[in-house]
């Protein structure tokens, strides 16, 4: 099979293109790209029998990138950094995804996939399966958030923590923006996704994609606008849990 690897990682390409050259017989790997815009031209023209696809990069999410695609008719292996964003839809699906960083074993599993589906040339029916499946993961969510008299409609995407503050709770957006909503934690509990949304603490729930580093010996959690949020004891196996360790 002629693939392609898109990803905007240059250490996650090289990884992976090492573990691909085990299988010279059956993967050919023909070009990289770290710009999704210049990974469609190069598909387009290309036309590959698979390409492995980072599914977040920040200049295009994986699911735009294919869904400007004019070329679809090739077997698609979903690479993320994340066990949860979007992965349960695309195991519903039945399509294959790689967790990075990339093991060898899992990487044995999706070649002995791909050669299954080699077999029947079937890419066109797995490239429109992924294609739904992204798509309904990729779908902006809405909260509905009660600041100050009126309704916010925010994405959720946006929110990075919560943190209660007696009967009312403070937001954290990505944006650095901080709201005072009239609703007790336990209350934004309910309201907020919980694939992605974990409460960690009695006073905090965190969104999952925005954590960076977990400090072990001091029991906090290091968030992407570089807060750091304590761990309740109780919920540390949850949270690792969570998070694929």
């Amino acid at each position: 099979m002629r693939a392609i690897i898109v990803d905007d990682e240059v250490a996650a390409i090289n990884s992976l293109s090492w573990e691909l050259r085990k299988y010279p017989d059956f993967i050919s790997l023909i070009e990289t790209f770290t710009s999704p815009k210049e990974a469609i031209s190069g598909i387009n023209y290309l036309k590959p029998d698979c390409v492995f696809l980072d599914i977040e990069m920040p200049e295009m999410s994986g699911f735009s990138l294919l869904d400007k695609l004019e070329y679809r008719n090739f077997a698609i292996v979903i690479t993320t950094a994340y066990n949860q964003y979007a992965i349960q839809a695309i195991k519903e699906s039945a399509v294959d995804y790689l967790l990075k960083p990339v093991d060898q074993d899992d990487i044995a599993g999706v070649v002995q996939k791909l050669k299954k589906l080699n077999g029947s040339q079937n890419f066109q029916l797995q490239f429109e399966q992924t294609f739904e499946a992204l798509s309904k993961a990729s779908a902006p969510q809405v909260v509905q958030i009660p600041v100050s008299g009126k309704i916010l409609f925010l994405r959720v995407d946006e929110i990075v923590y919560c943190e209660s503050d007696g009967n009312y709770s403070k937001v954290f957006l990505q944006s650095g923006e901080q709201l005072l909503v009239s609703k007790k934690l336990k209350e934004l509990e309910d309201m907020l996704p919980n694939r992605v949304f974990f409460r960690i603490h009695n006073s905090y729930i965190v969104h999952l994609l925005k954590v960076n580093e977990y400090l072990r010996s001091e029991g906090y959690l290091v968030l992407s606008n570089n807060k750091k949020i304590p761990i309740s004891r109780t919920k540390k196996d949850a949270f690792l849990n969570r998070m694929g360790q």
